[in-house]
């Protein structure tokens, strides 16, 4: 059952969105060649209670970490580490947060050095495919016309759009309905309303659709081996139209992208 939400928790949404926002804008201030995801693990942890929230991912399922933190072929849910990234790595940091009841949840695909070309397009036409959702993301539209939008524009790049792993609806907790295909044909689905708070992430492989589960029961990597990325935004309706909860901005200034 969806849980639609009132203007006034959508503010206090906004506001738990916001503290992953800053968490991940310190992380684009440090993460480079030679830091590793345990480093960064720790940054998030200590910044996000020193906003006098909660980790959002500690503990959830049983998961032993802050952040997910997944590199090249991992598409997400990747186990922090303390192994130093290189020069070419992309990382998509996953990070969540709790504040005032609710969840805030989002994820940027970080480019460390001297990155290749056809990766640097996979993560910008995979950016590019989360606004594509995120526009879809209107009362005139269904919840599949979101996952349309996503494939539409994956695909049309000649990309692989990961089936088993999908956004979310959101709010005090992690996981609510609808689940939010980044695939789909038009018009399937629940009606799209004001007061939906979900989660849309694109999880596009560079290769094949297909993934692996690792036996560590998080681990997942792309089938062929080739590089994935992973943006997400939370987002709400409001007025008929889509709000995003979160921003890309402190990422953006840290990494001086305009």
């Amino acid at each position: 059952m969806i849980k639609y939400k009132t203007a006034e928790e959508i503010e206090l949404m906004r506001e738990a969105a916001l503290v992953v926002s800053r968490t991940l804008g310190e992380i684009a201030k440090v993460i480079k060649p030679g830091v590793t995801g345990l480093q960064l693990d720790k940054l998030a942890e200590e910044y996000i209670r020193d906003q006098g929230a909660v980790p959002g991912f500690l503990g959830l399922y049983d998961f032993p970490n802050t952040l997910c933190i997944s590199p090249n072929e991992q598409v997400v849910h990747g186990f922090p580490t303390d192994v130093p990234y290189e020069d070419g790595d992309i990382v998509s940091v996953d990070c969540g947060a709790i504040l005032n009841g609710y969840y805030g949840d989002h994820a940027y695909t970080f480019e460390l050095g001297d990155v290749a070309p056809e990766v640097r397009e996979l993560c910008k036409v995979t950016k590019e495919s989360l606004y594509k959702g995120i526009e879809a993301t209107n009362a005139s539209n269904r919840i599949s016309d979101i996952g349309f939008a996503i494939q539409q524009h994956a695909e049309a790049h000649g990309y692989g759009v990961v089936r088993e792993l999908v956004g979310h609806g959101i709010g005090s907790t992690m996981h609510e309905d609808p689940q939010i295909p980044n695939y789909g044909k038009r018009g399937r689905g629940k009606k799209i309303k004001n007061g939906l708070t979900i989660a849309i992430e694109p999880m596009i492989n560079m290769g094949t659709e297909k993934i692996i589960q690792h036996a560590d029961g998080w681990t997942i990597t792309t089938g062929d081996g080739k590089p994935s990325a992973h943006f997400e935004h939370d987002v709400a309706v409001v007025d008929g139209k889509p709000v995003i909860l979160s921003t890309f901005d402190y990422i953006e200034e840290a990494l001086g992208i305009k």
